[in-house]
């Protein structure tokens, strides 16, 4: 379960890396006061501005890297814990 674990977050960590060497920003909204009335109406709503957040030139390459490592370290880790090796 373990190995599973770091497999799924060395692949999450690749797969941001990838999409963000595509983007140039990406808008963030916040969630924190919205009703549901204000997803359904298609007029301006209340809410706050979004936030711009714009990776850096070297950010889309330590994710792919960081999420190379991590999954090549799943692969060195025993497949069962807690059971003798023998």
């Amino acid at each position: 379960m373990l190995r599973s674990l770091f497999l799924a977050i060395g692949i999450m960590l690749v797969v941001i890396g990838v999409e963000s060497m595509f983007i140039e920003s990406a808008n963030l909204h916040a969630a924190a006061n919205t009703q549901a009335a204000d997803l359904i109406s298609s007029g301006n709503s209340a809410a706050a501005s979004p936030k711009a957040w714009k990776p850096g030139e070297i950010f889309p390459f330590a994710m792919v890297a960081g999420g190379a490592i991590v999954m090549v370290y799943s692969n060195t880790l025993p497949k069962r814990f807690g059971r003798g090796e023998g």
